[in-house]
């Protein structure tokens, strides 16, 4: 970087107290080689003169979700996403306002009733299952928590035979809240390539159709009501995920035949704006292309330093996002943020790509991303 003195013992600082604070906690750094190495072995891909920009883009614009802030988010998903909806819902039955929903036995019994009518679901490992059943212990039961989405015929079973257990032969769960830890663009979690429903929101509908019909064969109650509420909740969202949801899911409900569910509420714990991105989008012609109104140095690296066989690689799964090339990650995201446990592929690839340079420069990782794709 060829920096002299003062700059060189202002920068070794902030880098050591940003690496012990967060980025050496990244999953896949490993003793040896964890921030400090990897920040090294990537400035050097870049030329002399490219250098200062790569750096002031970690160091400025770079956002990185750490374990701990992971964890307060998931913490704060029961008290304030799920209880403000329940207690408005409790007071709507009650024909009572929202804050006397606890002012009396009767409300705080029908909130807790209500409370154990609602079942969650983890969509990936990144539904952190397990931390929430801490953070909610002795408040949800262990029986309304479903660590991943491929619930078998025995499971369903005991589901219901649990909370009739402990609310009579009538209940059945009236909110499911599927829960996941990211969404960059909302375009896979419902899709319909070719006129087919495609996405995890469809693979979990097949999942309780199928379910229902083999235990209605075998004259067993399904814990779901019918016309259930749907919640789609994720730890973190950005504005263009949401928005994207809503449209999707407005699609899934007119083109989803007798869909298991009734109405349907998106939600988060963290809403990233807009602004945050990399570059902006030329919304006048809707074509997902960056303009460099914005960040145009890194804009600028992202076009030169950029392999087109990643591209090649996740063609497919790029297609159906009406992309081209991979300059700005999936969907053209073009996000700078990083997740403790992974990168999303929605980050610009300059962050987490790793190719050979076969069709353009050769890309080295700052933070390696394990990539479902291939």
């Amino acid at each position: 970087m060829d920096w002299d003195n003062e700059v060189a013992t202002r920068e070794y600082g902030w880098l050591r107290l940003i690496s012990s604070m967060k980025y050496d906690g990244y999953s896949d750094f490993r003793a040896g080689v964890r921030f400090l190495e990897s920040l090294v072995s990537w400035l050097r891909q870049f030329d002399k003169a490219d250098r200062p920009a790569a750096y002031g883009f970690v160091k400025e614009r770079l956002i990185y979700i750490s374990t701990l802030e992971m964890q307060r988010v998931i913490e704060t998903f029961i008290p304030e996403t799920v209880t403000p909806y329940l207690r408005q819902s409790v007071a709507a039955e009650l024909n009572i306002k929202p804050y006397q929903v606890w002012q009396s036995a009767d409300g705080t019994a029908a909130f807790k009733r209500r409370l154990r009518r609602c079942l969650f679901v983890g969509l990936s490992d990144g539904s952190r299952i397990d931390v929430l059943r801490r953070a909610n212990a002795g408040r949800l039961s262990q029986e309304q928590v479903i660590p991943m989405m491929n619930v078998d015929d025995e499971k369903w079973k005991s589901l219901a035979v649990d909370l009739k257990k402990d609310l009579g032969p009538d209940a059945r769960f009236d909110d499911v809240y599927l829960i996941d830890d990211f969404t960059a663009s909302g375009t896979t979690f419902i899709r319909f390539p070719d006129g087919e429903p495609k996405g995890k929101l469809y693979k979990f509908e097949k999942i309780v159709q199928d379910a229902k019909a083999r235990l209605a064969k075998q004259k067993e109650d399904f814990p779901l009501s019918d016309g259930y509420a749907l919640h789609i909740h994720h730890y973190i969202s950005t504005r263009q995920a949401h928005d994207a949801l809503e449209e999707r899911v407005t699609e899934a409900n007119e083109k989803l035949q007798n869909k298991s569910f009734g109405k349907t509420i998106i939600t988060e714990g963290m809403l990233l704006p807009d602004n945050i991105r990399v570059a902006t989008i030329d919304k006048a012609t809707r074509n997902a292309k960056m303009t460099q109104q914005s960040d145009g140095l890194i804009v600028d690296l992202c076009h030169r330093y950029y392999d087109d066989d990643l591209f090649r690689r996740l063609e497919k799964h790029c297609k159906e996002a009406g992309q081209t090339d991979m300059k700005y990650g999936y969907a053209d995201c073009a996000l700078p943020v990083v997740l403790e446990h992974n990168t999303p592929n929605n980050a610009i690839p300059l962050l987490w790509a790793e190719t050979k340079g076969k069709l353009g420069s050769a890309m080295q990782p700052l933070f390696f991303r394990r990539d479902r794709h291939g």
